[in-house]
C-alpha cells in the first residue's frame, strides 16, 4: 500500500483488477441503447444491479442477490458505497460459514472493524478514505459475496478485486491476522494518514538541485541524469507574477532513455494533481504544500538517461526551483516499465444530461500498469445547488485486454474518486482527494484525483479508460482537463496528442452570472445581498467571477454581537427553506442567523456558521430546514459570533415542496 517502487515492474505473479458494482445493467455495449443508462443503485432499477438473483423477493420485498463469485486466488483491495442497507455475507475459499454476516454498510466502509469489533487500529483517515475502504482481504481459492435486501432501497456498491494467475500462492484472510500483524497495520496507517510527515526515502544519494528561470516562449533543460537509475522523488516550486497561469502554461517534459517525445508531458500544476493554482493536499504519491512546494513520490526508472525540460507557453517568465532524488535501480528488460503521465484538455464542451458523452482519459496499446487519474474541471453553470449543477453523474468505463464490455464499470464520477452525492467538501486522503471545489456546490473550478496504488490495473495488450460527461443541466463552455498516470513498457503506444497554446489557456469563468433555479432550486427566488441589506453597515465589495453579479458584499462588524439585517420579501404564505450563500476565506468571521428574531439553524447545526479556512476562497451554501413564513417582508439577521469579516453573496427563498 505504500511501496511505490514495486509499480515500476510488471507484477509477478500477474493479476487482473476487476470491479463488481451496481452499474445499470442496461449498459452493455457502446453502440447499443442503454449505454448511458443511469440507474446505478438508487432503487427500483429495471434490472437488478447484481450478477445474479439468488432468491426472489419475498412478500416484504427482501431478496438475495450475488455481488460476485470469484474463482482462484485473489484479494479484495477496495470497497466503496454511497449508501447501502441490507445484509452482506462474505465467504472465502468455498466455506459454508461466512467470514462476515452483518450490515452491508459497515463492511464496505469499515471492513476490519466490522470483522473484528474489538480490533484496535488507527483506521479512520488511513484505511478508511472518504466513502471508500482500503482494507485488503486476500483469499486462496474463492471469494463469494451475497447481499440480502430490498431492491427498492439504496444499494450502491463497488468491489475491486485482484484476480491472480493460476498457481499464485495466497494466504487467506483470517480475523486473527489483525492481531498478528497489528504492528505492520499500524505502521502503514501512520503513513497513509500523514504521508508527507511519515514517508521514508530509500535512496542514500544526494538530491540534485533544479533551478531555472524560463522566459516567455522559452524552453530549458533543468536536469539530466545517467542510468541505470531512478528518480525516487521530484520536488518543484513555481514562482511567477501570475502563479495560476504559470502552473498551467509551464509544461513539464520528462524524457527517459532518449524517447522521441517525453513519457511525461503535462502542465506543471496539473501534473501534481491539484491545479489550477496551489491547492494543498497530502497523499501517498503526491503532496502539495501551502507554500507552493509540490512533491511527487512515484518512482521513475530509466535504463540509460533521464532529462527534465520546462517549456514556457505563457507571456510571463517563470522560475522553477526544486530537486530530484536519484536512487539505485537495476533495469530489467523483461519487467521494468517507464513512468508516464498523459494530459489532455477539451475546452468549450457542452455538458448535458440529454446528450452524455464518453470522455477519453487514456487509450493505450502494449504492456503496462495504470496507477491513477486526475480531473481538472471548469464548470461555468449558473445553477447554485448540487442537484442541478453536478457535472459528474457519468460512470468510468475501463476496458482491459480482451474485454468486450468494461471490466471496471462505475456508478458515478465522484464514486470513482471515492466520495459521494456530488459533495463540494474539500478533502485529502492517501489515495484520493478533492483539493479544489470553488462553489457554490459544484460550480467553478473543481479538481478530483484518485491514485490506484493497491488497486493498480495491469494490462498486457490494451487499456482504454473513458469517463462519461453527464451533467444535471445543459452547460455550454465546460472545460475538462484530465491526466492519466501509468507505467508502460518501452514498446507501449497511446493516444497522447501534442499540447497546443489553446490547450494551456487558463479557462475563465463568465465575468458576470446570476443564479438560476433548476431541479432542487426550481421556483427559488434569489436575492442579491447588496439589494436587500438594511441601513448602512460597514461594508465593502470584492470583485470576481466567483460571485453572482460579479461582486461579493463584505460586512465588517466592529465587534461580536453586531448584526447585519436583510429584508426578505415573501409573496405567498407557506413553508420555505432560507439559505445564505457566503464566502469561506482565510481570516473570515462566523455568524448565527435569525428570521424575525427566531434562531435559524443552517446546514442542520444550531451553532454558528464558521467561515474561516486556512487558504483558498470558496463560495458555500448554508441552508435552513423548512420554516413557516407569512406573505410580506421578513427580517433575516446575521449576528457576528467571532472576529473577522463576513462575505454574503446572495440569499435564497425556496418554497418547500408539499
Amino acid at each position: 500500500m505504500v511501496d511505490l517502487r514495486r509499480l515500476t515492474e510488471f507484477p509477478e505473479p500477474s493479476y487482473r483488477t476487476v470491479q463488481f458494482s451496481s452499474y445499470d445493467r442496461r449498459s452493455r455495449f457502446p453502440s447499443r441503447p442503454g449505454w448511458f443508462a443511469n440507474s446505478d443503485g438508487f432503487g427500483g432499477e429495471p434490472i437488478p444491479n447484481f450478477e445474479k438473483v439468488l432468491r426472489e423477493p419475498d412478500e416484504d420485498g427482501i431478496g438475495v442477490y450475488l455481488i460476485c463469485d470469484v474463482e482462484g486466488p485473489g484479494a479484495v483491495v477496495r470497497l466503496w458505497t454511497a449508501r447501502i442497507g441490507g445484509t452482506l455475507r462474505v465467504f472465502l475459499d468455498g466455506s459454508r460459514e461466512a467470514l462476515y454476516d452483518g450490515p452491508a454498510q459497515a463492511f464496505f466502509q469499515r471492513t476490519y472493524e466490522a470483522l473484528t469489533p474489538s480490533a484496535a487500529g488507527p483506521f479512520e483517515g488511513s484505511y478508511s478514505q472518504a466513502e471508500a475502504g482500503y482494507y485488503p482481504v486476500p483469499f486462496a481459492r474463492r471469494l463469494r459475496m451475497e447481499w440480502e435486501g430490498d431492491l427498492a432501497t439504496l444499494h450502491f456498491y463497488q468491489v475491486q478485486v485482484r484476480q491472480y494467475e493460476a498457481g499464485a500462492r495466497v494466504t487467506s484472510f483470517r480475523p486473527g491476522d489483525l492481531d498478528t500483524y497489528a504492528a505492520d497495520i499500524t505502521a502503514v496507517a501512520r503513513v497513509l494518514a500523514h504521508p508527507d510527515e511519515e514517508w521514508t526515502w530509500g535512496s542514500s544519494r544526494e538530491p540534485v538541485a533544479i533551478t531555472s528561470t524560463v522566459p516567455a516562449g522559452g524552453r530549458e533543460d533543468v536536469l539530466a541524469l545517467e542510468g541505470p537509475a531512478a528518480i525516487e522523488r521530484l520536488t518543484l516550486r513555481v514562482q511567477a507574477q501570475d502563479v495560476d497561469a504559470a502552473l498551467r502554461q509551464g509544461l513539464l517534459h520528462i524524457v527517459f532513455d532518449e524517447s522521441p517525445r517525453g513519457q511525461v508531458q503535462a502542465p506543471l500544476g496539473d501534473f501534481f494533481g491539484a491545479a489550477p493554482g496551489i491547492n494543498p493536499f497530502d497523499s501517498v504519491p503526491f503532496t502539495v504544500r501551502a507554500d507552493g512546494t509540490m512533491i511527487c513520490r512515484l518512482w521513475m526508472p530509466f535504463r540509460e538517461s533521464a532529462r527534465i525540460t520546462i517549456e514556457n507557453r505563457g507571456a510571463q517568465r517563470i522560475t522553477v526551483t526544486g530537486s530530484a532524488l536519484p536512487a539505485d535501480y537495476t533495469w530489467s528488460d523483461d519487467r521494468s516499465l517507464h513512468f508516464r503521465a498523459r494530459w489532455r484538455v477539451h475546452h468549450d464542451m457542452d455538458a448535458s444530461e440529454a446528450l452524455p458523452q464518453d470522455v477519453p482519459y487514456l487509450i493505450a496499446r502494449g504492456r503496462g500498469v495504470f496507477v491513477g487519474a486526475a480531473a481538472l474541471i471548469m464548470n461555468p453553470t449558473s445553477v447554485p445547488s448540487s442537484w442541478g449543477n453536478w457535472w459528474g453523474e457519468g460512470d468510468e468505463k475501463i476496458f482491459v485486454d480482451d474485454d468486450e464490455s468494461p471490466s471496471t464499470f462505475g456508478t458515478g464520477s465522484e464514486d470513482y474518486f471515492n466520495y459521494a452525492w456530488s459533495s463540494s467538501r474539500i478533502f485529502s486522503h492517501a489515495f484520493c482527494g478533492q483539493p479544489r471545489n470553488d462553489g457554490p456546490a459544484n460550480r467553478g473550478f473543481v479538481t478530483n484525483h484518485r491514485w490506484q496504488i493497491v488497486d493498480a490495473i495491469p494490462f498486457q495488450e490494451r487499456f482504454d479508460f473513458f469517463m462519461e460527461l453527464f451533467s444535471h443541466e445543459p452547460v455550454p463552455g465546460f472545460s475538462y482537463a484530465r491526466i492519466a498516470y501509468l507505467y508502460g513498457a518501452p514498446t507501449i503506444v497511446d493516444d497522447h496528442v501534442p499540447i497546443t497554446g489553446r490547450d494551456v489557456e487558463l479557462p475563465r469563468l463568465p465575468e458576470s452570472w446570476m443564479p438560476v433555479g433548476r431541479k432542487y432550486t426550481d421556483a427559488t427566488v434569489f436575492l442579491q445581498a447588496e439589494e436587500i441589506v438594511e441601513g448602512e453597515p460597514a461594508m465593502s465589495f470584492v470583485e470576481g467571477a466567483l460571485w453572482a453579479g460579479g461582486r461579493l458584499l463584505v460586512w465588517h462588524p466592529d465587534q461580536i454581537g453586531d448584526e447585519l439585517v436583510f429584508t426578505v420579501p415573501v409573496a405567498e404564505e407557506g413553508q420555505y427553506n432560507l439559505a445564505v450563500t457566503a464566502a469561506r476565506r482565510p481570516g473570515a468571521g462566523s455568524f448565527s442567523a435569525f428570521v424575525d428574531g427566531t434562531p435559524l439553524d443552517l446546514n442542520g447545526s444550531p451553532g454558528p456558521v464558521e467561515l474561516a479556512v486556512p487558504y483558498r476562497t470558496l463560495s458555500r451554501n448554508f441552508k435552513s430546514q423548512a420554516v413557516p413564513l407569512t406573505s410580506g417582508a421578513h427580517a433575516l439577521t446575521l449576528r457576528s459570533e467571532g472576529p473577522g469579516a463576513i462575505g454574503v453573496d446572495f440569499v435564497w427563498l425556496r418554497p418547500t415542496p408539499k
